[in-house]
């Protein structure tokens, strides 16, 4: 239980989007941008899609005299949701106005269409936030590997053993079922493959880019 609790906590579903943009921006040629504009781009990142959704969340629950942990009510996630899409949608605006590629800013658009599906699922089902972020991951990886031409295998194969673990955890934890995992990873990878592979992704970039 410790462990899970540890595994849960290390692999948030907002630490996906800063995850992402650190392994393109390391282990793709965009590793020769220069430093002060990968540390301005992962510096907006870690704002808009970790530290303001969380701020936003600790202040709903001090509002409403609720402990974090009861977010894994159902019936609870419905603002957590809004308030992580409006700091999402206003890290994209500002990416635009900057001009930063279409690969990039589609990551955070891939995360803001996993994040209203989840809404919708999460009407009836309790979809895995934390799952549909590991599967983003793994769709990230498979479209950025077409998209730059380099082996993901390496990178898959310890992704894809992090979602595995993940999973479990949360399962053990008692926060999720099988079906909601598994739901949650697929939805993640879905998003992914439909908003950044080249081939699937055209649709988004003539549309939003």
């Amino acid at each position: 239980m410790r462990t899970a609790k540890v595994v849960s906590a290390i692999f948030t579903p907002f630490s996906i989007p800063f995850l992402a943009f650190v392994i393109l921006l390391v282990a793709s040629y965009l590793r020769i941008m220069p430093l002060v504009y990968k540390a301005t781009i992962l510096s907006l990142v870690l704002i808009f899609t970790i530290v303001m959704p969380m701020l936003a969340i600790l202040v709903y629950c001090r509002l409403r005299h609720l402990k974090t942990v009861d977010l894994n009510s159902r019936s609870l996630r419905f603002w957590p949701f809004i308030y992580t899409i409006i700091s999402y949608v206003s890290c994209l605006v500002i990416m635009r106005k900057m001009n930063i590629p279409w690969y990039m800013t589609g990551i955070i658009v891939a995360a803001l269409l996993m994040q209203l599906l989840c809404i919708i699922f999460n009407l009836k089902w309790k979809l895995s936030e934390h799952m549909a972020g590991a599967g983003a991951i793994i769709g990230g990886l498979i479209a950025f590997s077409d998209l730059f031409g380099y082996n993901p295998v390496w990178w898959l194969s310890v992704f894809i053993l992090v979602a595995g673990i993940l999973g479990s955890a949360r399962i053990t934890l008692g926060h999720h079922s099988i079906g909601e995992v598994l739901g949650g990873l697929v939805v993640g990878l879905l998003c992914s493959l439909v908003v950044l592979h080249p081939m699937f992704g055209m649709p988004f970039k003539f549309i939003l880019f």
